[in-house]
């Protein structure tokens, strides 16, 4: 069994939409889009490119067709074996289908198409909608991973310009990917890591960089340091606490920075006597930065305090703008039940006391890379048009009388600048202005190759 049959890539209930269609039809358009929420108001656009590469480059054979036919009839439904003969055939195995999208990294208004697809083969106009489920998938998810990664950055960002003398050169890296083993798969860890270095540079999800650098051609497009985790540390017993830190001080702490989680046993304790006094001189002689990572407590209160009890034991320093940083050998991360919400609670606390922001650092796991779902942002793949024999488009939408925010765009769309940002208009009412959905893949090819550099610097 091909597990990656393209034809098997959909809903059981599209395998009979090839026969309810008009008769005279010969092209069906479908746009996506985010229909948003009044809090969720821009989404960015990030993720198509991973699916057309990994996907669509891949032509249908027969032994598909034979396979999905087999499996689709067993399945209790009627299967198109002309339809997907025909595109065997005639076009090799690639889909028949023209896909335009926006720039990768575009920041969306709820409401405005980012993408639109098409069949160029009049015989396939069944396509369009058929590839609904896995176009939209491949859209939704990173899409949503990036616009909520993109809303932390923005909680931090003003206040980091606020408080650090090089806010620009620290923000990369205040959100730190700890959201690998929260995912379902390996896949969905890569195309959701890989959505959030659109926003920041740190990661401990590997797959992400792997991602980045596959379908992007980013040769490295996050970082990590080491770090301990409890197990490394408990290993030693209570007993031996101190020399569990120390060892970590022996192998990393003359090179650069190194995280080691704190609260196997009285996070107190681990910093105040452990941290700021029976180790804080070997600390500071090995010349690199120890980041002290709580890992329990309340997520709000603990990290604040740390941050105190190390200013305390290590010193402070004022920087330019008139806040107190850390000595340079000591910093603190919170990666465990971080929100949003307590990122800003935390920096508020941290600035209440005279702290920068640089002083900290998150990280965030199944908040980031799966506590979503297509309702976020309300993604949606909706036909909007129909083409006739002879060539003319007719409007297609929805209108449901019990749920206006359900209503569909009628006619061939295109995103063109608005006075308020993008806006949607129909193709045939352009008067002129641009259309910025590009033609980005075309009966197997790919048009458009955005590189992670150009995506991130669109995104900033």
């Amino acid at each position: 069994m091909n597990l990656t049959n393209l034809i098997l890539n959909t809903d059981s209930y599209k395998f009979s939409h090839y026969l309810q269609y008009p008769p005279e039809t010969r092209a069906i358009s479908s746009y996506v889009e985010a229909r948003g929420h009044s809090d969720h108001p821009e989404v960015l656009f990030f993720g198509l490119q991973m699916f057309l590469k990994e996907y669509l480059s891949k032509p249908v054979t027969m032994r598909d067709v034979e396979e999905a036919e087999a499996i689709v009839t067993a399945h209790g439904l009627p299967f198109n074996r002309e339809g997907w003969t025909h595109i065997v055939n005639k076009h090799g195995g690639y889909l028949p289908i023209l896909i335009e999208a926006l720039p990768e990294g575009t920041m969306v208004r709820r409401g405005v198409p980012m993408a639109q697809v098409v069949n160029t083969d009049p015989a396939c106009y069944w396509l369009t909608s058929y590839i609904e489920t896995a176009l939209l998938r491949a859209i939704w998810y990173p899409s949503t991973v990036a616009s909520n990664s993109r809303k932390v950055k923005q909680i931090i960002q003003p206040i980091l310009e606020k408080t650090c003398d090089d806010p620009a050169a620290v923000l990369p890296f205040r959100l730190h990917d700890f959201g690998a083993r929260g995912t379902t798969s390996f896949e969905q860890a890569g195309i959701g890591g890989a959505a959030d270095l659109v926003n920041f540079m740190g990661t401990d999800t590997v797959s992400a960089v792997l991602f980045a650098r596959r379908y992007y051609g980013a040769d490295m497009a996050g970082f990590s340091i080491p770090a301990s985790e409890h197990s490394t540390m408990t290993s030693w017993g209570q007993e031996r606490e101190a020399e569990a830190y120390g060892n970590m001080i022996d192998k990393f702490g003359s090179k650069g920075l190194y995280a080691v989680v704190s609260d196997s046993y009285d996070i107190n304790n681990a910093v105040s006597e452990i941290w700021g006094k029976q180790l804080k001189d070997r600390v500071q002689a090995a010349g690199g930065t120890l980041v002290v990572r709580p890992d329990s407590g309340d997520p709000v209160e603990t990290p604040v305090q740390v941050l105190r009890q190390l200013a305390y034991a290590f010193g402070t320093h004022l920087n330019g703008k008139g806040y107190k940083v850390l000595d340079n050998s000591v910093r603190v991360i919170q990666g465990d039940g971080i929100s949003p919400a307590d990122i800003g609670l935390i920096l508020g606390r941290m600035e209440a006391f005279g702290f920068s922001a640089e002083n900290i650092a998150f990280g965030m796991g199944a908040g980031l890379l799966q506590r979503v779902n297509r309702d976020t942002y309300s993604f949606a793949m909706k036909a909007n048009a129909r083409q006739d024999m002879e060539g003319n488009w007719h409007d297609v939408y929805k209108r449901p009388a019990t749920m206006n925010l359900k209503a569909s765009k009628a006619g061939r769309q295109a995103v063109v600048e608005g006075y308020v940002g993008l806006e949607a208009a129909r193709v045939d009412q352009l008067a002129g202005r641009r259309n910025l959905l590009q033609p980005v893949w075309r009966d197997g090819e790919l048009l458009v190759d955005w590189t992670f550099d150009a995506v991130r610097a669109r995104a900033a």
